[in-house]
């Protein structure tokens, strides 16, 4: 009831409930239980209530703040005033028991709360808040920390509080976990272990820590395989699980051999997972810094080890250049070896090497490096025609000399030497232009081969009728090789470039090559002359040109490369003796007679004043043996228009004169057809006569032929009608006949073959009927059969009897002694009768 009643007077207490009443005269608060009537005096004021008492049930607790103190019949004590008396600032756990109320100055801290069940492999972390001593006599004191293990009810104390819920950690197989002491403890094996130590159990199950246990990690079992090992680290010095001791930092493998799987230590680091290294029987590899048979690491050492092998890289161990394979050696192979330090080398026939020394080793075999050497490069044989070389120079001489045609493999002092040459030889080796066939084309040539190689040796197709001049810088001499043939240049040979002019007008510098044709050929220049009376013309002019070699000697073939640019050089000269001749007749002279007067003024003239054959340049015997005037132009545009005209007019002239003799001629040829046409019609004409006459006759014989044939064929076209139509009336009534039969017989076929599947049908059908009635007559006969075995003839015997003899019982049950008298008309079944009475009954029974 809210405080606000407290007004009231009466107040009806239930049972189960109490007041709080004060009485204001003592000031002093007292309880009245109910079930009562409580009437309120004057001097009293109900504080609260009815309240419902607090009621506890089984397994349940609850803790109350500020209990009232009891004796030791669990009495509540009061003071001397009246006043109930408290334990102020502390706490009770109160159990299952009756409901109680609360007293004033008692509060509820916690409600009514179940017990703890702590389940199996679970326990509470409980920490103690009061100096207390436990129900086996253990003291506890304040901040004392210890398990509740299950299974089992934890029933709460006010000096102890729960910390914490610890479940079990599952430790599968081939797994461990991982504890730390929180503080100085003995573990589950008796073992003490103090603050911040590690450890691990492994064994298999469910594992509950202690009190001052803390699981740090769960760690799995590394699986071991015969390809694989754990390299491990040792954090601090100890003994692991294998009996052997272990120094802080050391390093070492855990192998197949060892265990199949390996949990490692708290005091060891898995530094990863090591790999099998497996050589074949044709590979091998370099261990740097290998492990001796007592695990100690040789610094700075090599070990080579050969397959077929399996083996696992020791802590510190590492391969260099990884797996090799063995080199194998062709005949035309080779290794350039050298001793990293001295030894003696058995595989050579016990040869003593020195550090640093190099040596070459051939095949055909197969080679393994040692420890004491290294491979520094391979060497290939180079096979080379006849035509093809290689520069090879000598390291420790310094010398280049040229290799050509043999196979040959470089020494361990030898070495591939680069021949540069100028860019612009480069150039024209790399175009690979036929100085003959292309010597009319200017444009570079496109090439998209490889760059050249400069190994190898230089060399150059010389065309037939050409010469090319090589110089040796080192002997400071020429030599010059006439084609066709293969120039092959030394390491200190270069090629003489011919630098020529060309094009229309000749430019110097146009025509680049390696080699010099020697003719017969023709060059076409251009020159601009001045004639006496001031006529400028343009001359294209072409020469025929060779080179008068009598004999190749070494003079000779110096002499035809004297002139550097023997096209410039002639083209020079023959145009100023062209410009002199021409300078001293007039213009009309010149048009007339300009082959004759460019001829004499280039060839000059002999002793009889005749024209001579050829011009010869003494300095490189270049031969000018005729001159061609392929066009003469004015350069004044006067003088062009001049000369057009009259060239106009001459054409002119010409084609009038040949216009009228065409059409004399043509006329000429006119007549004469005329008349072949005439007379070619006359003969036409009589031939037509003749053929109209033949025409004629034809007609008349056509015309007498048809009037009597027509009649005839009359008379037998009718004939011969009237003896098909016959024929064929006939033939119809005789098929008309054959179809009837035909008809009639498919007919009687029809119905026999109707009615004998009928007859089929219908004997099937009853045939199918009697045996269906003989099988159910069959079944019906063995169904009664069975189930008259199966009920027995005396169970049947006796239903049959069942009837009856009920009745009678029952009448005689019924216990009628009387008689019943009718009028003979309407006669009675008293068992009939009977069963009509207990009919109920009876359905009954059986329905039980």
């Amino acid at each position: 009831m809210p405080a606000s009643s407290s007004e009231e007077t009466i107040f009806r207490i239930p049972p189960y409930f109490f007041l709080h009443v004060l009485d204001q005269n003592t000031n002093v608060t007292r309880v009245e239980v109910g079930p009562q009537t409580f009437v309120r005096q004057d001097n009293e004021r109900v504080l609260s209530g009815p309240s419902k008492m607090i009621v506890v049930p089984p397994r349940h607790y609850c803790v109350i703040e500020n209990p009232v103190v009891k004796n030791d019949k669990g009495e509540v004590q009061f003071d001397a005033s009246g006043q109930v008396r408290l334990m102020h600032a502390d706490l009770e756990v109160r159990r299952t028991q009756d409901p109680f109320p609360l007293y004033p100055g008692e509060s509820v801290k916690q409600s009514v709360t179940p017990l703890k069940i702590v389940t199996a492999n679970t326990a509470l972390r409980l920490r103690a808040i009061l100096d207390f001593e436990d129900e086996d006599g253990t003291h506890r004191v304040a901040g004392d920390e210890w398990l509740f293990e299950g299974p089992g009810t934890y029933i709460p104390r006010k000096e102890v509080a729960v910390d914490e819920t610890i479940r079990s950690t599952i430790i599968k197989p081939n797994q461990a976990i991982r504890l730390r002491a929180r503080k100085e403890t003995f573990d589950r094996n008796g073992i003490a272990r103090v603050t911040g130590q590690e450890w691990q159990v492994t064994s298999r199950g469910a594992y509950l820590p202690g009190a001052y246990e803390e699981v740090i990690d769960t760690v799995d079992a590394v699986v071991l395989t015969e390809k694989k090992a754990l390299h491990l680290q040792a954090k601090l010095t100890f003994k692991d699980v294998y009996g052997k001791t272990r120094k802080s930092g050391e390093e070492w493998l855990v192998t197949f051999n060892d265990a199949e799987t390996h949990i490692p230590d708290v005091y060891e680091e898995v530094l990863g997972i090591i790999n099998i290294t497996t050589l074949t029987n044709r590979q091998y590899c370099v261990v740097m810094d290998p492990v001796d048979a007592n695990g100690k690491p040789q610094l700075g050492q090599k070990k080579v080890v050969q397959g077929e092998i399996s083996f696992f890289l020791q802590p510190g161990e590492y391969l260099q250049s990884g797996i090799q394979d063995v080199y194998i050696l062709g005949e035309d192979d080779g290794l350039i070896i050298k001793a990293s330090f001295g030894f003696v080398d058995h595989l050579s026939g016990d040869v003593e090497r020195r550090p640093g020394e190099l040596w070459l080793i051939r095949g055909p075999c197969d080679y393994v490096p040692t420890a004491e050497v290294e491979v520094v490069t391979r060497r290939k044989a180079i096979p080379l025609d006849e035509n093809e070389g290689i520069y090879v120079r000598d390291v420790k001489t310094g010398k280049v000399r040229s290799v050509v045609g043999e196979t040959y493999m470089l020494t361990q002092d030898e070495e591939l030497w680069q021949k540069y040459m100028s860019p612009a030889v480069e150039a024209l080796l790399a175009q690979s232009k036929d100085p003959v066939a292309d010597r009319s084309d200017r444009a570079p040539k496109a090439d998209s081969s490889k760059p050249r190689d400069r190994t190898r040796v230089v060399s150059y197709r010389v065309p037939h009728n050409a010469a090319c001049q090589i110089y040796d810088y080192k002997l400071k001499k020429a030599r010059v090789v006439f084609g066709p043939d293969l120039v092959m240049l030394g390491p200190d040979e270069q090629f003489t470039q011919l630098s020529i002019s060309g094009g229309k007008p000749k430019r110097p510098n146009v025509i680049k090559s390696l080699c010099l044709l020697l003719g017969p050929d023709f060059m076409t220049d251009i020159i601009v002359v001045e004639t006496s009376d001031h006529a400028r013309l343009s001359l294209q002019l072409s020469y025929n040109w060779h080179f008068d070699v009598k004999e190749q000697s070494i003079q000779e073939a110096a002499k035809i490369f004297s002139v550097p640019d023997f096209v410039g050089d002639c083209c020079k000269a023959i145009a100023s003796r062209v410009r002199g001749a021409v300078a001293s007749v007039p213009f009309d002279d010149f048009h007339k007679n300009s082959a004759k007067i460019i001829r004499s003024s280039v060839f000059g003239r002999d002793e009889n004043g005749k024209v001579k054959s050829h011009f010869e340049f003494p300095q490189n015997s270049l031969r000018i043996t005729s001159i061609d005037i392929q066009s003469v132009e004015p350069v004044d545009q006067r003088t062009r228009d001049a000369l057009q005209k009259s060239v106009q007019l001459a054409i002119e002239i010409t084609t009038n004169s040949q216009e009228a003799t065409a059409r004399q001629e043509a006329e000429r040829l006119e007549q004469e057809a005329q008349g072949r046409l005439e007379r070619q019609k006359l003969v036409d004409e009589a031939e037509a006569e003749k053929t109209r006459r033949n025409l004629l006759e034809l007609q008349a014989n056509s015309a007498a032929v048809e009037s009597t044939g027509q009649a005839k064929a009359e008379a037998q076209s009718r004939a011969e009608a009237a003896r098909i139509e016959g024929e064929a009336a006939v033939e119809q009534a005789k098929l008309k006949a054959e179809a009837s039969n035909i008809e009639a017989n498919s007919e009687l076929s029809r119905l026999k073959e109707a009615r004998a599947a009928e007859l089929d049908y219908v004997r099937a059908q009853n045939e199918l009927e009697i045996n269906k009635t003989k099988n159910l007559a069959a079944i019906e006969t063995e169904k009664f059969a069975n189930m008259v075995d199966a009920i027995g003839r005396e169970t049947i015997r006796d239903m049959a009897n069942a009837g009856p003899a009920t009745q009678a019982k029952l009448l005689a049950g019924l216990g009628i002694k009387s008689t019943l008298i009718t009028d003979g008309n309407s006669p009675i079944n008293l068992f009939t009768t009977a069963k009509g009475l207990m009919g109920p009954m009876g359905h009954g029974a059986e329905d039980n």
